[in-house]
């Protein structure tokens, strides 16, 4: 996101200047000293929050789900029902061979004592032996004031203390799997923002060959994500916002990609006015009035495509949009005053040790495309044979195109959200191979009192359900439900009254397969169509209802929220370039650049990474990020050439626009690039796939469609790429 710099034999300037007067000069240096300080304060106040982000995020799926889901109803009315807020843990014994009646006594005392745990605020179930003799399953009540992932680690330390030998302990369920979530962003304050900042540090070195300015780039980018944190931690702490670990690192990542993009921009200006000017102060004011349009007209790109994410129902997505738009207002201001700031303190002692000469004359001197240079040869290439280039990168990109259809984009299990170790996908195998698969992880089915036979009935109909129970007053257990009505969870017991909350009832069935498998799912949409013919109040939750609805409700953004999106970055570049025509070929490319960096990315991941699919929301973070931030470079291309059009034409613009910007955004496009790979080093599937498709698309468009396509097409159309403004009518 940076955009061309501007040469400084486009302006005829005076050297002779009016000395400026001791208040101007006072204030030349305690405006920037002032500037300093106010980001050192807000950066000091919010560096401490990126360890107390846990304190307002959750990874719970039904927190993001939309009010009206019925996985959402359900999860509301679950603590009426048990007068609980608990999140249940499974702990799975298995043995070496069938399990002994000492066995069996010792997991029991084992579990008793886990009452004793802080984290553990309510009677834990029973040991229950599998039909095959070989496990036991228990149930324990982890408080939802606790933390997980503590909790979670202790009670299985407990367990595998006190399991008798012989036995393996495992611990699954909701609380597990969380717990690994858990783990798996745990990295993120740490791990991410090392990786980010180092891969950055790294190219800035390469490409300034100094030490002092990247530090200034990196302090900027720094600052501003601590001022964002601070900010949308308050924000998440009122409840305007939600924050989870996922939304999090991709906040890290956005600003510090952003803000070290529209710094490259004012470095690069500022570098060139040096050689025009000896005078500090005027180089960074002439820098900025350079880089202010292109910067705010980047981020308000950005962040236009990303409030069209507050379109969505589910709101994982639409309160990323304010969360990542915050980012990169502080991106901007960052850029646009602390940078400035920093730069005329340091001077020409920023680009220590290659210092930029003080060479007005050799400036002007200096023909508009230098004979020799990397991007020179490419504008040469393109001036030869525009059509052949442009049709040729249009067809590599078409085809690259062809792998979507690949992507498995409709869903993965719970298990699979974790890359690598998963505790809790090995206890929810070990589960499924001595219980039902659906153990720990029931349907819910809230349904009216008097239909509660009516309703146990469609359960029990069910081949993908293998018990019933429903939800008794004054009883942990619930009482099974059989064809003949409801009996008693203690032999020989009296028959308890259901639990009823506002008329309904809530009934539990146990899933033949594992919760998070799309057979649980398929079960539970004909669970739901059976309950509209048959009760049709009754609404299904649960953890599989949950999933179900979080994948229904992701495509319906995918589809609503992609055109939208398009169609705001449209009217934003007609608006911006004056034109339909070079609005029209930017979205196109860019949406081709798009579908390429998809297609391959399918590949990539069924064929080289095994991927057990894909979350229905990658495609749309993927455009999002992709179109708004790939078409950045594009304006920034199309800026400059339109400035250059109204002296030279346009196909002599082009080139001379081509070879001004290309250094400066190929820098930038590998700087975002690296900052979106480094989500990479967090084992969470989604960020994984995130981070793949954005880095290639970036470095796709970077070297391919800003260097090749886009420059041929300009260069074969001509001046009628500004249709249908007055440029395009110029006489040649």
């Amino acid at each position: 996101m940076t955009a061309p710099a501007e040469r400084p034999t486009t302006r005829r300037r005076s050297h002779r200047r009016q000395r400026p007067s001791a208040l101007a000069r006072v204030l030349r240096v305690i405006v920037p000293a002032a500037l300093i300080l106010v980001w050192l304060t807000a950066a000091g106040i919010g560096g401490p929050y990126f360890g107390k982000v846990d304190e307002v995020s959750s990874n719970d799926q039904t927190a993001y789900l939309p009010e009206s889901a019925d996985a959402t109803r359900v999860q509301e009315m679950l603590p009426e029902f048990t007068d609980s807020e608990a999140i249940p843990a499974i702990a799975v014994f298995v043995g070496d061979e069938e399990l002994t009646s000492d066995q069996l006594d010792a997991i029991g005392d084992a579990t008793a004592g886990l009452a004793d745990l802080d984290a553990v605020t309510e009677d834990v179930s029973p040991a229950i032996p599998s039909e095959d003799g070989l496990a036991a399953q228990t149930f324990v009540p982890i408080s939802s004031e606790a933390d997980v992932g503590d909790a979670v680690a202790d009670l299985t330390a407990e367990l595998e203390a006190d399991a008798p030998d012989g036995v393996t302990v495992y611990v699954t369920g909701p609380a597990g799997f969380t717990a690994d979530l858990v783990a798996g962003f745990a990295g993120i304050d740490g791990l991410l923002l090392g990786v980010a900042l180092l891969a950055v540090l790294i190219i800035l070195i390469v490409v300034y060959r100094s030490l002092l300015l990247p530090i200034a780039v990196l302090a900027t980018s720094l600052f501003a994500l601590c001022a964002a944190l601070l900010l949308i931690w308050w924000l998440a702490k009122w409840d305007v916002l939600l924050l989870s670990g996922q939304t999090q690192g991709i906040l890290f990542i956005l600003v510090i990609g952003a803000a070290t993009d529209y710094s490259l921009l004012l470095v690069a200006r500022f570098r060139e006015e040096l050689r025009a000017t000896n005078d500090r102060s005027v180089a960074i004011m002439r820098a900025l009035r350079g880089a202010f349009e292109p910067i705010v007209a980047s981020g308000g790109t950005v962040i236009a495509g990303l409030l069209c994410l507050l379109l969505s129902d589910l709101k994982s997505n639409s309160t990323l949009g304010p969360v990542a738009a915050i980012g990169i207002v502080f991106a901007m201001l960052a850029a646009l005053t602390l940078l400035p700031a920093l730069l005329f303190a340091f001077g020409r002692a920023a680009f220590w040790p290659r210092r930029p000469k003080f060479e007005p004359d050799a400036v002007a001197a200096e023909p508009a495309i230098p004979a020799k240079g990397a991007w020179s040869r490419v504008a040469m290439m393109v001036r030869a044979r525009p059509r052949t280039i442009w049709i040729a990168t249009a067809l590599l990109l078409a085809v690259g195109t062809l792998g979507v259809g690949q992507l498995q984009a409709s869903g993965v299990p719970q298990s699979d959200l974790v890359l690598g170790e998963s505790p809790a996908r090995d206890g929810q195998a070990a589960l499924g191979e001595h219980f039902p698969g659906g153990s720990g992880s029931p349907v819910d089915v809230v349904a009216p009192e008097g239909e509660l036979q009516a309703a146990a009935d469609v359960l029990l109909d069910s081949p993908g359900v293998d018990a019933v129970t429903v939800t008794v007053t004054d009883s942990p257990v619930g009482a099974p439900v059989t064809a003949e009505g409801v009996g008693s969870p203690i032999p020989g017991a009296p028959v308890p009254e259901p639990a009823v909350v506002d008329g309904s009832v809530l009934l539990q069935g146990t899933l033949v397969d594992a919760a998070d498998s799309a057979a649980a799912e398929q079960t539970v949409r004909d669970l739901r169509s059976d309950y509209a013919d048959a009760v049709p109040g009754a609404l299904v939750g649960g953890v599989t209802a949950t999933a179900v609805d979080t994948n229904d409700a992701s495509i319906h953004d995918r589809t609503l929220i992609i055109p939208v999106v398009l169609v705001v970055i449209a009217l934003i570049l007609m608006v911006l370039l004056r034109s339909i025509v070079a609005p029209l070929l930017l979205l196109v490319t860019t949406v081709l650049s798009f579908g390429t960096a998809l297609g391959v990315s399918a590949l990539v991941f069924n064929h080289v990474f095994e991927f057990p699919g894909a979350d229905p929301a990658v495609p749309l973070y993927g455009f999002v990020f992709l179109v708004a931030l790939g078409v950045d470079y594009n304006i920034f291309l199309m800026t400059r050439v339109r400035e250059e059009s109204l002296e030279h034409g346009t196909r002599d613009a082009v080139l001379r626009g081509l070879v001004v910007t290309g250094g400066v955004i190929t820098s930038a496009g590998l700087v975002l690039a690296a900052t979106f790979a480094a989500l990479g080093v967090i084992p969470i599937l989604f960020l994984a796939q995130i981070a793949f498709i954005v880095a290639f698309g970036v470095l796709l468009d970077t070297f391919v469609v800003r260097s090749l396509l886009v420059p041929a097409l300009v260069h074969d159309i001509g001046d009628r790429v500004w249709w249908p403004s007055k440029l395009s009518r110029r006489a040649r």
